[in-house]
């Protein structure tokens, strides 16, 4: 089984206008095409003719039992009507977590006015997503995006579940102790590509998750997750494939371990 927990149905390509059923549907014949079960797919911090907001990606997906969706919020413009509606659909198990982007936007995950998410996130227990690391946008300010800034959201938060996105990559390392000291951490290897591995980036990228896992620890705090469509699918199949690793550990990284975290019931995957 695979569970793609980080994706996106975002136009990327900026010059043309792709409807949200076009994506989805782009998404769905990646998926089929990879044998993927499940996928998440990730909104973004703002909504525009490219970029659909939560509520009609919450709708878009109605009827689909191998998709889930993760609510982006953003730390500049989000307001009261925001808080209501991600309550709401927190409540009628709509979204399976919440996402925030330092970096592409500026603050730093422990500022306290994002409280209020964090508190519902906890009392609803879903994972609480941060990017981290490089950001796509050469207008991201990457010092909000440093892996090591969670560790102070996990002390101060140490019921809420949180995913440290793309292994905080370059500084892979640092958000490899992040997770080692801090159980509730969680980190997702999403993203590590534009496109596709190339076989000398696919050889440096292979250590460093090993290495990571010789230190952390069995990888029950590893994830799934490719970032599509920035990365692909079967490039990332192949890296996985790839790990020097026994097949238990990685079915914990390939499905095992999103399915608990995020509550995701297998039984009614399809085969």
């Amino acid at each position: 089984m695979i569970i793609d927990m980080h994706t996106h149905i975002n136009n990327y390509h900026e010059d043309r206008v792709i409807s949200l059923k076009g994506c989805l549907d782009e998404l769905t014949e990646s998926m089929q095409k990879n044998k993927v079960d499940y996928s998440l797919v990730l909104t973004s911090y703002k909504v525009n003719e490219h970029r659909p907001s939560t509520k009609q990606v919450v709708e878009a997906i109605k009827g689909y039992d191998n998709l889930g969706v993760v609510a982006g919020i953003s730390y500049l413009n989000y307001n009261y009507k925001d808080i209501i509606e991600i309550s709401s659909f927190l409540d009628q198990k709509l979204i399976k977590g919440l996402k925030f982007y330092p970096g592409y936007e500026p603050f730093y995950p422990n500022d306290s006015r994002l409280k209020v998410f964090y508190d519902m996130a906890t009392e609803y227990d879903v994972p609480v997503m941060f990017h981290s690391g490089d950001t796509y946008a050469p207008t991201g300010k990457v010092k909000y995006s440093h892996p090591l800034h969670i560790d102070d959201l996990a002390v101060d938060y140490p019921k809420m579940k949180i995913v440290i996105c793309h292994v905080g990559n370059p500084w892979i390392r640092d958000c490899m102790e992040v997770v080692y000291k801090n159980e509730h951490v969680y980190a997702d290897i999403s993203g590590l590509v534009l496109g596709n591995f190339s076989e000398k980036f696919e050889r440096f990228m292979k250590k460093e998750i090993e290495e990571m896992i010789s230190y952390a620890g069995d990888p029950n705090y590893l994830l799934y997750g490719t970032d599509w469509p920035i990365s692909n699918m079967d490039s990332y199949l192949k890296f996985m494939n790839q790990l020097d690793l026994p097949e238990d550990k990685k079915e914990l990284i390939l499905w095992k371990n999103a399915a608990d975290l995020f509550k995701i019931d297998v039984s009614k995957l399809k085969k």
